[in-house]
């Protein structure tokens, strides 16, 4: 295993366990969880997942303790916008946009570091956003609220790619046992103003919804320990991010495997669609193989 090879590790675990993480969490959603209550829930799950990270040692700057708020701040804002871009907008046409986060990645990593990287990455980012369009194609002709829907996910897109490039620029000084749990402290304590959004307390959550939700978010914790280390780590969020996109071939295979497990319908999409999608694995493929290479 070479060193270029070793930043992809973990992005690639943490896409596959991404996917589990979100099928888990739609079952939740199946007995009225919600958005609002899922995301306090999974934040304050992932603030505790991190604390432990502690251990690992490092130095902690009270001085610079706006860096890990302002990078928590940009996690919750890509959260909301994506909510926004999904639940009241068009899904064919965000999740395209949302997709457009890997190339804003390259460009924010190379304006903060002054390093435009290798063409590869460049062209691997490209081809990984083409095939998460297409992964996404469906054959929807008319697009409600387009407007709201591209500024809200195109904000989303934004918020993470640049939530990245900050991790990779300021975890350094701080070390991985102080940087990534103090962020997520931040990413629990902002949480905590999502509880006027509510529909209802979270003791009206159903016995059968907390085990889903748990495991989902307990899921979601692991896959981002390993993301957020991975980029503090080896600096290198541009590839970890052509990596992480993998998840939408994953999302894809796990439907037609298992979905109806769980009651999804996606694996039944017609073989025009299904074609596309198949064109976009490919494409996928072909990036991370360049990244490798």
């Amino acid at each position: 295993m070479n060193e270029s090879t070793l930043p992809l590790i973990f992005p690639l675990i943490s896409a596959v366990l991404y996917v589990i993480g979100v099928v888990l969490l739609r079952r939740a959603a199946d007995f009225g969880v919600g958005f609002w209550r899922t995301t306090f829930v999974a934040n304050l799950i992932c603030a505790a997942a991190f604390a432990p990270m502690w251990c690992l040692g490092g130095e902690f700057h009270l001085r610079l303790l706006w860096q890990p708020a302002i990078v928590a701040l940009l996690f919750l804002l890509g959260s909301v916008m994506n909510f926004v871009s999904l639940q009241r907008g068009d899904v064919s046409l965000a999740t395209p946009v949302l997709g457009i986060k890997i190339v804003l990645v390259a460009i924010f990593a190379a304006v903060a570091t002054g390093d435009w990287g290798k063409p590869s990455i460049w062209l691997a980012a490209m081809l990984s956003t083409t095939a998460i369009a297409l992964l996404n194609w469906s054959r929807a002709a008319h697009h409600h609220h387009v407007t709201l829907t591209i500024l809200a996910a195109g904000a989303s897109a934004a918020s993470f790619a640049l939530f990245d490039v900050l991790v990779q620029q300021w975890a350094s000084a701080w070390g991985l046992g102080r940087f990534p749990p103090t962020m997520l402290a931040f990413v629990g304590l902002f949480s905590c103003g999502t509880v006027t959004q509510f529909p209802e307390p979270l003791s009206k959550i159903v016995r059968p919804a907390w085990g889903w939700l748990i495991a989902g978010s307990v899921v979601l914790a692991i896959q981002a320990i390993l993301f957020v280390s991975s980029v503090a780590y080896f600096r290198n969020a541009a590839a970890a991010n052509v990596a992480y996109s993998s998840r939408g071939l994953w999302s894809v295979a796990l439907v037609w495997l298992i979905g109806h497990w769980f009651g999804n319908k996606e694996g039944q999409l017609g073989p025009a669609i299904l074609r596309w999608r198949l064109v976009g694995a490919a494409l996928l493929l072909a990036a991370i193989l360049i990244v490798l290479a």
